[in-house]
């Protein structure tokens, strides 16, 4: 199938041995009781498998309400989906799902969510610094009406936190957020770090600035997530966002989901390149 025949939201891309995955959050209704995930395979970014289901979310009792957001990382020979689901409880957190191979089949693999008891959260993503797994992931605006990114160490073997959450900013932040109106949303989702070819570490993010869904980045001083931070312009401010950056065959890319409308989802993947303080679009 055709990459504009994919109705996906959260687009992530693995790409390993020739082959590129694709994993998304499956868009019916927003992604909510769609019962797990699947992968595409591709040769080429244009041309795609029919879905692989690659987790059941079913099968272990997590389709209770949402099934967003997945990515997988190769972590220490095996693959790790990072994916947000709704705890018992009734809030959102991200588990974290092992397999031996990018197409799954995936299974639980935390104890559990792994981001905080008694917060909404979504988006996880992993990022490893110094040896050190951490987890950069969303505070919902759904709890505390000005969502924020924070991070947080994961013990080694990715299956718990191994200490406090780290909030680094609110969606309200940047100058580029123009109505900061008291009471206001304000969205944050979709983190990914990147790491350039010089040793800064960016991380993109999205919220909607003027209305309109964007992909927004940060730059973090000395290339570590534990410094001070400044807010680029965003990359994409007409309805998309959601992104990710990979290598493939051909170069860097970088790959997000527009529009932000249920049911007309698709993913886009462009070329970008690596300035080597930052990135740009090609």
């Amino acid at each position: 199938m055709k990459k504009s025949e994919i109705n996906i939201r959260d687009p992530f891309i693995l790409f390993e041995d020739g082959v590129y995955y694709l994993y998304g959050t499956r868009a019916a209704d927003f992604g909510r009781g769609t019962a797990g995930f699947d992968v595409y395979r591709s040769s080429d970014l244009e041309d795609y498998s029919d879905p692989i289901q690659c987790f059941d979310s079913e099968k272990y009792g997590m389709n209770r309400e949402v099934n967003w957001a997945p990515e997988v990382h190769k972590y220490k020979g095996a693959y790790y989906m990072l994916a947000t689901f709704t705890r018992e409880c009734g809030l959102r957190g991200t588990y974290i799902l092992k397999a031996d191979s990018p197409e799954g089949p995936f299974a639980p693999h935390s104890d559990g969510a792994v981001t905080p008891d008694e917060w909404e959260c979504l988006d996880g993503t992993l990022y490893v610094e110094n040896g050190t797994p951490y987890i950069v992931f969303c505070h919902e605006h759904t709890q505390i009406i000005d969502g924020t990114i924070c991070y947080m160490p994961l013990t080694d073997d990715l299956k718990a936190a191994a200490g406090e959450p780290v909030t680094l900013f609110c969606g309200s932040e940047p100058d580029y957020v123009k109505d900061k109106t008291p009471g206001n949303h304000f969205v944050t989702d979709g983190p990914f770090m990147y790491k350039t070819s010089e040793g800064e570490l960016l991380m993109l993010w999205s919220t909607f600035p003027e209305g309109e869904y964007a992909e927004c980045l940060v730059r973090f001083e000395g290339g570590s997530i534990k410094n001070k931070y400044e807010h680029l312009p965003p990359l994409i401010d007409d309805d998309g966002g959601h992104g990710m950056i990979f290598r493939g065959a051909h170069g860097l890319y970088l790959t997000y989901h527009t529009p932000n409308a249920s049911g007309y989802e698709r993913p886009v993947i462009i070329g970008i390149e690596d300035t080597g303080d930052c990135i740009k679009l090609k």
